[in-house]
């Protein structure tokens, strides 16, 4: 019988978030054993509930949603959207700039895909969030990862970033504030990724998903907002600000400069219309969730659900022997740094997988957000405090006996 292989395109695409060891814990499940998932920042099942207004929205609207819209949404939505980058200071947003998503992991892979050549090179950060590595490599471009520094509170390294430019790049990735670190990024270093954009002639995309999960009285600055003079596709959405990963709510806007882009843009309007639309009914709730008191903004505050476990989580990894880590600003994730000498660790996958295999427990390594050395992992403190302090408390109980087998 013939022999079905995958697609060579998919040579060196992993997304390890979902990966080989949420397949043993799913294995693991599969025979009775229950597992703690901290693999995936996912609000619901951690008791995270969306605002009611937004339900209610949703059940008004289903009779309103049952055919296709327009291929980049419905107008109520996608003016919403204008309204909020308006507010937020993006120049020149057209509603026609303005593209509706299942999630902003469908508009990655369609603003990749608009835009690789086989060969065309798109710097993104490492660690980053592992699919627009995979979705540059899958369009036919390849990834070149930028450090983050954590001596420096995980910011990028314009020096690194500068370095690996060259004629074959055409594009910046931005995740700020970033996944997996919670880094949020300064001015200073977001002024000077545009300045290498101008420098170089280069487009910009800003992930941005995390953009209203801001703790300690920062404040997020959109990269668009920087840069009037250049092309900057920005992604965002409502899946983790308004808990409702689920109903796959996300978009994508073009500002700034947009006069060398015109081919591009054509790209992405095939490409929209080829996928019809998106979830009619979740871009019903866009409206509603912009607009008025945003309730996230009393988790982030002391005492807030969300602030309270990373200050938890913070502290315990640090007290941890052999454990150290940058206190996240933004977002929900933290992520950890192994003394990987005095643990013998040499492969960051099969740390997670004997931790995993030992309290049933699941993370993820740093390797599945591209970071090259078996030095780290990442922790999603979203669930309720007394699994954080199971967690910690295992963690703990591990490490102070674990040594990697070679």
């Amino acid at each position: 019988m013939r022999q079905y292989e995958k697609s060579q395109k998919l040579e060196g695409v992993s997304y390890d978030v979902r990966g080989p060891v949420l397949e043993e814990a799913e294995r693991m499940q599969e025979e009775g054993i229950s597992i703690l998932k901290l693999n995936t920042g996912n609000p619901a099942p951690f008791g995270f509930e969306a605002p009611n207004e937004i339900i209610r929205d949703l059940i008004l609207n289903v009779r309103e949603s049952e055919g296709y819209s327009e291929s980049k949404g419905i107008f109520a939505a996608r003016k919403a959207i204008q309204q909020d980058c308006q507010l937020k200071g993006f120049p020149n947003v057209d509603i026609n700039d303005i593209y509706t998503g299942n999630g902003v992991s469908e508009l990655i892979t369609m603003s990749m895909q608009g835009l690789c050549n086989n060969g065309d090179e798109v710097l993104v950060p490492m660690p980053d969030y592992p699919l627009w590595t995979a979705s540059v490599s899958l369009a036919g471009g390849k990834p070149v990862h930028y450090v983050c520094d954590e001596e420096s509170e995980w910011y990028p390294d314009l020096a690194d970033m500068r370095k690996k430019i060259t004629p074959k790049t055409k594009a910046i990735v931005v995740i700020n504030p970033n996944n997996p670190t919670g880094a949020l990024y300064p001015r200073e270093i977001l002024e000077g990724i545009v300045e290498l954009a101008r420098e170089f002639d280069l487009l910009l995309f800003s992930d941005e998903i995390y953009d209203r999960l801001i703790m300690d009285g920062l404040t997020h600055i959109p990269l668009a907002t920087l840069a009037p003079d250049r092309m900057v596709v920005t992604l965002n959405g409502l899946s983790k600000s308004h808990r409702v990963a689920g109903f796959r709510v996300g978009w994508m806007v073009l500002s700034g400069d947009k006069s060398g882009a015109k081919d591009y843009i054509e790209g992405l309007n095939m490409l929209s219309s080829m996928r019809l639309c998106s979830n009619v009914l979740s871009q019903q709730i866009i409206q509603t969730a912009l607009g008025g008191y945003q309730s996230v903004d009393e988790l982030l505050l002391p005492g807030g659900r969300i602030y309270e476990q990373r200050e938890y989580i913070y502290q315990a990894i640090n007290d941890i022997p052999g454990l150290s880590a940058v206190k996240p600003k933004a977002a929900f994730y933290i992520f950890p740094k192994i003394d990987t000498k005095r643990f013998n660790i040499v492969n960051d996958e099969q740390f997670v997988l004997d931790f995993l295999h030992e309290h049933h427990i699941l993370l993820v390594h740093g390797g599945g957000f591209n970071w090259q050395q078996p030095d780290h992992f990442r922790i999603v403190y979203l669930p309720k405090m007394d699994d954080l302090k199971t967690t910690t408390a295992a963690m703990r109980e591990f490490l102070a006996t674990y040594r990697q087998k070679p």
